[in-house]
């Protein structure tokens, strides 16, 4: 087996094992580290904001 062979084969080993684990309904767990001050945000806290909160309920969706 040549190394690009090998190489091949680990690479889909790896997939089929992110696919077992993708197929598991691991509950989705939201921890928040940070406070989110209304007064103190500017524009970019703000859209960052309501950007993550997007992703969660994409999350919460699937």
């Amino acid at each position: 087996m040549t190394n690009e062979q090998h190489e091949l084969q680990k690479k889909n080993e790896q997939q089929e094992e992110l696919g077992h684990y993708e197929q598991q309904n691991i509950p989705i767990v939201k921890q928040e580290d940070v406070e989110f001050s209304a007064e103190l945000a500017d524009d970019d806290d703000l859209e960052a904001f309501e950007r993550a909160e997007e992703a969660d309920n994409r999350q919460e969706e699937q």
